[in-house]
């Protein structure tokens, strides 16, 4: 094994046990076209014999004590119940004396008191995709026959808060989330049990593939249209910034706004949860309901397959030069101009797969989120600065609410 390659650090390959497989149709969706990529009427679900397959080699990859699994779609809960509970039974026996970790990445709308009995029992953390306030999520988070899913997913929420589910909230934000930061991010702070944000800005482009994908990616140089549902990059910045203002004024140690305390973490020199602001990738990796592992769950084409797990370690493909070459994008793919930025430090680029955007002079690599980006770390600096000496100083950071109310 390349000594070089980051295996001190945490390495992830997230599962999808139900495929791209869903339940609903949402417009902005870049992972419901993946389906395309497998042989059309057959089940595309993870056997259980892959399964054990793939928690026993999963956990003995690991370099730390605490192994994490994230179970993902598509949804994942359109398996039984019953699949889980397996998870959970090999999860102990090839355990080894390390702590394991469950995370479900979920939509919500099947969540039932049983469901929510297992996941408060076995201590899972789930993640449930809401877009806001029900005029907002119901635009685009719909039904395959255009249903909304907004009261469903409440309903979800409710269960989990009921039996008492860690539970956070993961949202897009698109052309429509964007126009109302405020009323986005009040809704989410006033719902009870939530108490941890994600942010993710949807970032697609049109370009139509011969096997049915129609969303482009990194490789597809030709000037591929923006979908409309994206969020444009001054949006992006003026959203974060009317609502920093108000979590940093209200919130600060109540409301854990993911993208946040990763700025703070690169405002402190350290690592921050968010990869796509982080200094370094490749360490997460994805692997289809076949065993088929890619180099990351947004670079789910063919030109970034690593292997397949029934024929290739787990070791050997995140350890290969293909998955080398991919995460040295983060910093290598990087446009001279990025290079000199002063805010650099801050998002190091952020994701390799919107730097789609050339410079002035026909230079590749820029982020197509960059001058959102450039308006969030101007408009922050002095609260990081003063939050970066608090913490320094051995104090919380919440107390700049005090001296910036």
């Amino acid at each position: 094994m390349n000594t070089a390659f980051p295996f001190s650090r945490p390495l992830y390959l997230m599962p999808k046990p139900a495929g791209a497989h869903c339940n609903l149709a949402c417009d902005y969706c870049y992972y419901l076209e993946k389906l395309n990529l497998y042989p059309k009427g057959v089940q595309h679900v993870m056997t259980d014999e892959l399964t054990e397959v793939y928690i026993r080699e999963y956990i003995q990859s690991q370099y730390t004590t605490e192994v994490n699994f994230t179970w993902h779609g598509g949804e994942p809960l359109m398996r039984p119940l019953e699949y889980y509970r397996k998870v959970v039974k090999w999860q102990r026996e090839y355990a080894g004396g390390r702590t394991v970790v469950n995370c479900l990445q979920t939509n919500g709308t099947l969540l039932t008191p049983e469901w929510c009995r297992f996941l408060h029992d076995e201590g899972w953390l789930v993640g449930i995709s809401i877009d806001g306030p029900e005029r907002m999520h119901d635009a685009y988070r719909r039904r395959r026959g255009g249903q909304p899913t907004w009261a469903k997913v409440m309903e979800g929420i409710r269960l989990l808060n009921r039996y008492e589910v860690e539970w956070n909230a993961m949202a897009v934000v698109n052309d429509i989330t964007a126009a109302a930061p405020l009323e986005f991010y009040r809704f989410f702070r006033d719902q009870p049990g939530c108490r941890y944000l994600q942010f993710t800005p949807v970032v697609e482009r049109i370009n139509r593939h011969e096997d049915g994908r129609h969303l482009a990616h990194l490789l597809d140089e030709k000037d591929c249209p923006m979908a409309p549902f994206s969020v444009t990059p001054d949006a992006w910045g003026r959203f974060l910034n009317t609502i920093f203002d108000e979590w940093v004024k209200k919130d600060i140690g109540e409301m854990f706004v993911q993208i946040f305390d990763a700025t703070l973490a690169n405002w402190m020199g350290a690592t921050p949860g968010l990869c796509s602001l982080s200094d370094w990738c490749g360490h997460a990796a994805v692997m289809e309901y076949n065993g088929d592992v890619y180099c990351c769950d947004h670079f789910v084409f063919p030109e970034y397959k690593l292997g397949n797990i029934r024929n290739r370690s787990i070791l050997d493909m995140m350890d290969s030069e293909r998955q080398q070459a991919f995460a040295k994008m983060k910093t290598e793919g990087l446009a001279s101009k990025c290079k000199q930025c002063e805010w650099r430090f801050a998002c190091h680029g952020e994701c390799p797969r919107n730097r789609f955007v050339k410079t002035d002079e026909g230079e590749p690599g820029i982020n197509y989120l960059c001058p959102g980006y450039k308006a969030f770390f101007a408009h922050v600096a002095p609260y990081m600065d003063m939050m970066k000496a608090k913490l320094d100083a051995g104090l919380p950071p919440a107390d700049i609410m005090k001296e910036s109310g």
